[in-house]
């Protein structure tokens, strides 16, 4: 785990920063529906698993922009970015109707970031324990799967004033729509280091990015 510091005299962001950190501190979300069709019929012909295709395209997109990498270190009162953040992704036990959260480390290799979340979910599946270790983990960011649901809005609910600044990204089940699958998606950011077009361009972004891997 590497990260910079960044000086906030300089940090292009400055004045938006400093409201959203003082003033008025609060989170932006936005929910939209992406089209998938092509990523669900690249994962059959592949036989390979859409949901996790889907996790290494919004790992990637989220680490090709520093804003999306930002955290706050409370202790030191400082801003960062880190190099690299990896996903949180999360295994369902249909036995407990507990979850599992599963740490999978990000590689811009396809292959090895898949082999290695596939073996990730096959550990957490023998397991029920919450297992939650965010102290050891402080570059992970939550990319949550709600499965039994294609829905149209969420809202995630942090503390007033919390300084979280990783992403929050869940997303449902796709349906057809006109002959296409569109899949909600949800993608939650502090203020102090986001707004609308660095939200919305994870969608611009994400749609880019499966346009270009399953050619």
């Amino acid at each position: 785990m590497n990260y910079k510091v960044i000086n906030q005299e300089t940090y292009y962001r400055k004045g938006v920063y400093r409201h959203f950190t003082e003033d008025c501190k609060c989170s932006t979300s936005i929910t939209a529906r992406i089209d998938v069709t092509a990523l669900v019929a690249y994962s059959k012909a592949k036989d390979t698993k859409f949901y996790i295709n889907f996790l290494y395209i919004l790992s990637k997109v989220l680490n090709s922009r520093d804003d999306y990498k930002m955290a706050y270190l409370w202790q030191t009162k400082e801003l960062i970015c880190y190099d690299r953040i990896n996903p949180i992704q999360y295994v369902f036990h249909e036995d407990t109707e507990t979850c599992t959260p599963v740490y999978t480390t990000y590689s811009e290799d396809y292959e090895i970031f898949y082999k290695n979340a596939l073996e990730d979910v096959e550990k957490a599946k023998k397991t029920r324990d919450y297992g939650l270790d965010a102290a050891n983990h402080p570059n992970w960011f939550d990319a949550s799967y709600i499965s039994w649901l294609s829905y149209d809005s969420l809202n995630i609910e942090l503390p007033d004033g919390y300084p979280y600044f990783l992403p929050i990204v869940n997303w449902g089940k796709y349906r057809e729509e006109n002959g296409r699958l569109l899949m909600p998606v949800s993608v939650r950011l502090n203020h102090a280091v986001a707004d609308g077009f660095l939200i919305a361009n994870v969608f611009r972004l994400l749609e880019k990015e499966m346009a270009d891997f399953v050619k």
